[in-house]
């Protein structure tokens, strides 16, 4: 279950948001107090979170800053009414901000940022689940050379195999195939 975590001090734009996203299958976790956002980083694992960018106890981009710390993998928007050119270029190099999203929003450009910052949450997650496969792999690949070379000191031409013009194994040649003509 994709979860995603907003932050915002104003209640009514958090139900907006959670009206906006309601017809997904997301689980959407909505705070109005940093704190309790903050604490809900140690509970959940979130693919996107949306902090506002203006709030009382603690701006936006300080609280992604926290979020990137303690979820590096997760996809960090801003939301603000506030979007001076000074602030974007902080959030996006402290808090390496993957969208800056615009109040007042047309629902389908809040659908659209998450849908798409889900997508690669998703994608960046399978390779890394593919980039520990193949690691997996290799070290396995390599155990087995280390033992084929182990065998290969300990009983010489123990691992070449003997095979016909077809590539068939052949089993039992213990003497030579000349002597028979």
């Amino acid at each position: 279950m994709i979860k995603i975590q907003l932050v915002d001090d104003e209640p009514h734009v958090l139900s907006a948001l959670q009206r906006v996203l309601r017809p997904h299958r997301w689980e959407v976790h909505a705070f109005d107090d940093v704190q309790e956002a903050l604490e809900a980083l140690t509970l959940h694992d979130y693919a996107v979170i949306i902090s506002d960018y203006k709030m009382p106890h603690l701006d936006g981009v300080t609280y992604l800053q926290f979020a990137k710390q303690r979820q590096p993998h997760a996809m960090r928007m801003v939301l603000s009414a506030h979007g001076d050119r000074q602030s974007m270029m902080q959030a996006i190099n402290q808090a390496e901000i993957y969208r800056f999203l615009s109040k007042p929003w047309e629902d389908y450009e809040i659908e659209t940022a998450i849908k798409a910052a889900i997508d690669l949450y998703q994608l960046r997650h399978e390779n890394q689940r593919l980039l520990e496969q193949v690691r997996r792999q290799k070290d396995t690949l390599q155990r087995q050379q280390d033992e084929l070379l182990r065998l290969e000191r300990e009983n010489p031409g123990l691992t070449r195999v003997l095979r016909d013009t077809d590539g068939a194994v052949l089993i039992d040649e213990l003497d030579d195939p000349s002597d028979h003509g």
